[in-house]
């Protein structure tokens, strides 16, 4: 009965005309204008009055997605904290228990198996930590929230239809703090999109079901552009006298052009691809060639150092070697950092938010300051440059 009638006061409260819901505000407000835009969405409004009934506003949501200094880490730290022993163990007991699932989602999306046993680890341990948020509440949060509302309402209707299909329970399904579910952490939108039945028991169960999570991860990486049968990441040696202004994500070369520039393979030879050299902590640190499948990551996460620590793991998982760290200069604290992003601003560079983030485009304004002060520019702040500007 309480459903009901709370249900009944969400459509009161509604607009005649469904219009899209503008984030903040009150709450409550904001559940009702959701309800009437749901069936524009193609959800009944009986089904979004239902699945909207107890939801709440979640403020360790808002905590944790605010809270995210682990990607403020250095690659070589980052990698280090993420890449165990036991998690390599246990990737590659993964790798033979569900070899014939692998082997069916190289065959049919192109996805090789480390890529896959590598996400696998680092969204949920293999499936032992799948989060507990309530994914109804920490969607509906963060639609609300108006930091990044267009990523996360689309899913709240993705929910409702998840919901109105019986794969979903606004009370008990629980996940990420962003609203991802299952071993491979997937938003709604991408499970109605993506999701298989790798088990064949007529579910798709990304939380209790490897199969059905890897099969759907597969086709997931796939729809997102994976190229069948070619690398992602590739440690190199690279020469004291390259043009260090070429590395990065902004110049791709084809791998024979970095071969003439002096840049070698760690290990095996290159593939015939274009591809771009990344230093994560400068010319002094660790080097990889990244191919156009290692773009395919910031499809799924933005983060640069989760990215390239996840596409490195998975050629460990793979036999690749422990790469060689070098020894690069000692990078910015949090508070120099966002002093550099704010620099960089009155340049008139394009950082994003000032947030203490070495991401892609902080990357790119210091490789493009250093290169006006006349300094080695690999992409990499030190206090050299911060002082210098």
């Amino acid at each position: 009965m309480r459903t009901a009638l709370l249900a009944a006061s969400l459509l009161a409260a509604a607009p005649l005309q469904a219009q899209e819901a503008p984030c903040g505000g009150d709450f409550t407000a904001f559940k009702a204008a959701i309800a009437a835009e749901a069936p524009s969405h193609g959800v009944s409004a009986d089904t979004a009055s239902r699945f909207l009934s107890g939801v709440r506003q979640d403020q360790s949501v808002l905590k944790a997605d605010r809270a995210q200094g682990v990607f403020q880490m250095p690659f070589v730290d980052f990698s280090r904290r993420l890449i165990s022993q036991s998690r390599i163990d246990r990737g590659r007991a993964n790798a033979r228990e569900y070899d014939a699932i692998f082997t069916e989602i190289e065959q049919r999306y192109g996805v090789s198996r480390g890529v896959l046993l590598a996400f696998w680890a680092f969204e949920t341990d293999y499936g032992a930590v799948q989060g507990d948020f309530n994914t109804v509440n920490a969607l509906v949060t963060l639609a609300h929230d108006c930091r990044r509302p267009g990523l996360f309402r689309p899913q709240v209707f993705a929910a409702m239809k998840l919901y109105e299909s019986g794969d979903l329970d606004p009370a008990r399904t629980t996940g990420a703090w962003a609203g991802e579910i299952g071993m491979v952490q997937m938003l709604p939108e991408d499970i109605i999109e993506n999701g298989v039945d790798g088990d064949g028991d007529g579910h798709v169960s990304l939380k209790t079901s490897a199969p059905d999570a890897l099969m759907s991860g597969g086709k997931m990486l796939q729809s997102l552009g994976w190229r069948a049968g070619e690398p992602w990441l590739q440690e190199v040696t690279i020469p004291d006298t390259l043009d260090w202004s070429q590395t990065g994500l902004e110049t791709e070369k084809p791998a024979s052009e970095w071969a003439a520039l002096g840049v070698q393979p760690r290990e095996g030879s290159f593939a015939d691809l274009p591809a771009s050299l990344l230093l994560p902590q400068g010319r002094k640190g660790p080097a990889f060639l990244a191919y156009p499948n290692y773009r395919v990551y910031f499809e799924w996460n933005q983060s640069f150092v989760y990215v390239t620590t996840a596409a490195y793991f998975a050629t460990r998982l793979e036999g690749a070697p422990v790469f060689n760290a070098g020894a690069p200069d000692p990078g910015l604290a949090d508070g120099q950092m966002k002093a550099l992003q704010q620099k960089l601003q009155a340049q008139g560079h394009d950082v994003g938010e000032v947030d203490g983030i070495l991401g892609a485009k902080t990357r790119a304004a210091v490789r493009a300051e250093q290169a006006r002060l006349g300094l080695p520019a690999d992409g990499w702040p030190t206090a050299e440059l911060l002082n210098s500007l």
